[in-house]
């Protein structure tokens, strides 16, 4: 397995320079080089690691996603190992494994460095060490899982949802002893090393709460009927049949009997996140279990399976590079398979729009320009014209989005420069806080791509109604992204 896990890195690492930074990483550059205990939207793991590696290797987007590769090559790794702990031989484990890299969603985590780049690794962990446990009762096991534990905290809290998860389905189909002392001394060691991001959380109000239901609204992944299907596009159209059959396995199979308790974690984390409105992708660290207990089955009673794997696997990969990896030359994107897959779109025109704020910025009278203040509707504005404005000489930004807000507040008398809004609504929502409003420029890429920054205006905003104290927290805004239509806030 160590090879295919080479390979993958190798293939991940090759295309990771391709197009630009992705706004989740512009805004991990920054919180880096601001370190909390945690942020309003994340623990404070992920921006560390971002600013760890871009402090070793410079701030490029190579080293920005060298971690990214690396972690998803390792799940390679626990992908087979999961399969063995279910007695799955060698092929079971080499079909596991495949199944994890040609997966678009996780291909998709291994080219760009989300916060679910890191909780991926650490929950498909967490059910290969719950598995093992299942299957040794090793104290090992047990210390292990609370340690992956205690790390995902630092990085998602979702992991707390799939730890309930896999206790009910213990619960309900066994095992069900557990080392007392060892759960007890688990227990505090991982709230322990939680205890201070959530201080930091109970000290702002709890903000990670606000944003949960800032995510349930989105309606993203066509909301909650969308939850199934789109487990079914993410982990892959080829592969997830084996997943499928694997969770009808879990329930059927004599041989798989003692890891029953995995297929009822599986569907009462559906269950939960229909009810939340959880995304699809919460659900993918049960997929390699699912793809574990299917690969150990499907040979033996399928016989014709072993040769239809290779051109299925084969097919799949293909399919998940041209559906989610940088492959096609920029100037292809917009009219490629890839121009509505916000993960590559996004990627696209940081550059030309930080070119436009500083053209915009050299329209005003030579006296303002050095007073000018940026403020931007979201953290991948922000996050880009702090990483290119330095070529331009612009001021940092400032941005009310999530984390970005407590990086720093503007302090200046001199006029605003306002990035993004759309032409529809932003100068209404703009004048709430100037009395004078103007269109001053526009953002777009060579491009060509359509995505959340192309059409939105930049505007330069005078006579502010308010001192910048008083407007500060009425600009601050949760959520994933800055809205579209700027009606509902920043």
């Amino acid at each position: 397995m160590l090879g295919l896990a080479v390979c993958y890195w190798a293939v991940l690492a090759m295309l990771s320079d391709r197009y630009g930074f992705h706004r989740d990483e512009l805004y991990f550059i920054e919180a880096g080089r601001h370190p909390a205990w945690s942020y309003p939207d994340q623990p404070p793991l992920v921006p560390l690691l971002a600013r760890a590696s871009t402090a070793v290797f410079g701030e490029t987007i190579t080293a920005m996603r060298f971690p990214a590769a690396l972690l998803a090559s390792a799940g390679v790794v626990v992908a087979a190992l999961t399969a063995r702990e279910l007695g799955g031989d060698r092929r079971a484990q080499v079909w596991t494994a495949a199944a994890y890299a040609v997966s678009p969603f996780i291909a998709g985590t291994g080219h760009t460095l989300f916060t679910v780049s890191v909780d991926l690794l650490a929950c498909t962990a967490l059910v290969w060490l719950s598995v093992r446990w299942a299957r040794t009762r090793a104290p090992g096991a047990f210390a292990a899982a609370a340690a992956v534990t205690a790390i995902a905290l630092q990085t998602k809290y979702l992991v707390a949802v799939l730890l309930f998860a896999l206790v009910a389905g213990m619960l309900i189909a066994g095992p069900r002893e557990v080392p007392r002392p060892a759960a007890l001394w688990a227990g505090a060691a991982v709230a322990l090393t939680a205890a201070p991001a959530l201080l930091w959380q109970h000290a702002h109000g709890w903000p990670q709460a606000r944003m949960v239901s800032a995510i349930a609204s989105g309606g993203d992944f066509s909301g909650r009927p969308g939850l199934l299907p789109h487990q079914v596009i993410l982990a892959g159209l080829l592969t997830s049949p084996l997943w499928v059959y694997g969770l009808v396995r879990l329930f059927r199979s004599p041989l798989l009997r003692p890891y029953r308790f995995l297929g009822w974690a599986f569907l009462i984390l559906n269950a939960v996140f229909l009810v939340t409105g959880g995304k699809p992708y919460y659900l993918a660290a049960m997929w390699t279990v699912l793809w574990a207990a299917g690969s150990a089955e499907l040979p033996g009673r399928v016989p014709w399976s072993a040769r239809a794997a290779p051109p299925v696997f084969g097919a799949a990969g293909v399919l998940t590079a041209v559906m989610v990896l940088p492959v096609f030359p920029v100037e292809w994107l917009a009219g490629s398979p890839q121009h509505d897959n916000s993960a590559i779109t996004e990627t696209v025109g940081w550059p030309e729009l930080v070119a436009e704020v500083a053209r915009v910025r050299d329209t005003l009278p030579p006296a303002e320009r050095p007073l000018a203040t940026i403020v931007t509707a979201n953290y991948g504005e922000a996050g880009a014209i702090d990483l290119y404005g330095g070529r331009h000489g612009l001021p940092s930004a400032h941005s009310g989005h999530n984390g970005y807000r407590y990086f720093r507040t503007p302090t200046s008398d001199g006029p605003t420069i306002f990035v993004g809004l759309d032409d529809a609504h932003g100068e209404t929502y703009l004048r709430r806080f100037w009395g004078e409003v103007t269109a001053a420029g526009r953002i777009g890429n060579a491009a060509g791509v359509v995505n959340q920054e192309r059409g939105r205006r930049v505007w330069i905003c005078r006579e502010p109604l308010a001192s910048w104290p008083r407007l500060w927290p009425r600009l601050a805004r949760l959520g994933m992204s800055a809205p579209a239509r700027a009606s509902r806030g920043v």
